[in-house]
């Protein structure tokens, strides 16, 4: 009876909390929204079933000696973003951008959710229960460039301890972009202006789509030395697409290894979803914050866009603002069926993608600017 006895106590019946469960029952609601309805299932579903096998008690899967607590280390170090920033800079095309280089006045638009998202979480101290200090609350305004990586990067640095919220809230808000950003695009937008149709992009050279990245990096490391490795990283990945000399490299960076990069960073994010880390009213302010954030820098963008087609000696249709968030290629493709329900023979997605790139350089500059005032 004292062997069952012991059995019994070793057992996760038995010393399974109330927290643990409904944590684990978050995973499981990730993984629903993952396979179910689509939401991000690349990161969302490792992160929900590492948010699972966080929770499980007695397994000590995030304790020393447990594979999640090292493979956590990637992201302490910030190892695993960079490495996404390179895959994701080998995918990326600078042509639209380049084509129409005062995209980049969109891109950088976008980015005032994030400054003002930093202003939202210092003045929620007001509030009984919440306690952000100046470090985390840059962590939580980045989630504001709708920028996965960048958002982990930034609160591995500066609040390791808000990670999981910030990253389930940051990837959360880029699978619903489909639903947050049209409202927010139709309400500041006149019919006749979603119907404005672009003229098409130039052609770009491969001279300056090689010659971009190098300038942009070196730019990057004379002005803002902080956000030089996730600028740097990106670049390296353009590059290796652009040269056209490395193929090899640059398919490895564009799939097997941003894909296994992908596996690891998810099981580790969901590692810190944690029941006596995650179930805070802070977790619930951050969460709320990131809506905000996120409507901020599309509202930006989209009016950003406005003053400029009404001096632009050329029609610029205000939908493409939206873009300007990073979350690429998903809002570009937002920007383009909202412009076609106005018009059918609206095609905009091309000229969506010149900000939406260019909001991923803006995410990281604005990574770089927290990181060098925070410190």
């Amino acid at each position: 009876m004292e062997n069952l006895s012991l059995l019994w106590e070793s057992t996760g019946l038995y010393n399974i909390t109330g927290p643990q469960m409904i944590m684990m029952s978050v995973g499981f609601l990730l993984l629903f929204l993952a396979i179910k309805k689509g939401f991000e299932p690349l990161l969302l579903l490792p992160i929900g079933f590492g948010a699972i096998l966080s929770n499980i008690p007695v397994a000590g899967m995030t304790e020393e000696g447990g594979v999640l607590y090292y493979m956590y280390g990637g992201i302490k170090s910030g190892m695993f973003p960079l490495l996404i920033f390179l895959g994701v800079g080998a995918m990326t095309d600078f042509g639209p951008m380049l084509a129409n280089p005062k995209t980049l006045l969109l891109g950088a638009a976008a980015q005032f959710g994030i400054f003002g998202t930093l202003f939202g979480a210092l003045a929620l101290n007001a509030v009984p229960g919440m306690d952000f200090n100046l470090k985390q609350a840059a962590a939580i305004a980045i989630i504001g460039g709708a920028d996965g990586p960048t958002a982990i990067y930034v609160a591995s640095k500066l609040a390791p301890e808000l990670l999981g919220a910030i990253a389930v809230a940051a990837y959360s808000y880029m699978a619903l972009v489909p639903l947050i950003q049209p409202p927010i695009m139709r309400a500041l937008t006149t019919e006749e202006e979603r119907k404005i149709e672009m003229q098409q992009l130039r052609t770009v050279t491969q001279t300056e789509k090689i010659v971009f990245p190098l300038m942009l990096v070196t730019l990057t490391a004379f002005l803002l030395p902080s956000a030089a490795p996730l600028v740097g990283m990106f670049c390296m990945g353009n590059l290796m697409n652009a040269s056209g000399v490395v193929d090899r490299l640059s398919k490895t960076a564009q799939n097997e290894l941003i894909n296994i990069v992908t596996i690891f960073l998810g099981l580790s994010v969901g590692s810190k979803l944690s029941a006596d880390a995650f179930l805070t009213l802070e977790t619930l302010g951050i969460l709320g914050l990131g809506a905000i954030a996120f409507s901020i820098g599309t509202a930006s963008g989209v009016l950003m866009a406005k003053v400029m087609n009404r001096f632009s000696s050329t029609p610029i249709n205000p939908l493409i603002g939206a873009a300007g968030v990073s979350a690429v290629p998903m809002a570009a493709r937002v920007a383009n069926k909202v412009g076609q329900e106005s018009n059918p023979y609206n095609f905009l997605l091309m000229h969506a993608m010149g900000p939406n790139v260019a909001g991923v350089i803006g995410s990281a500059v604005a990574a770089g600017v927290l990181l060098s005032l925070v410190r």
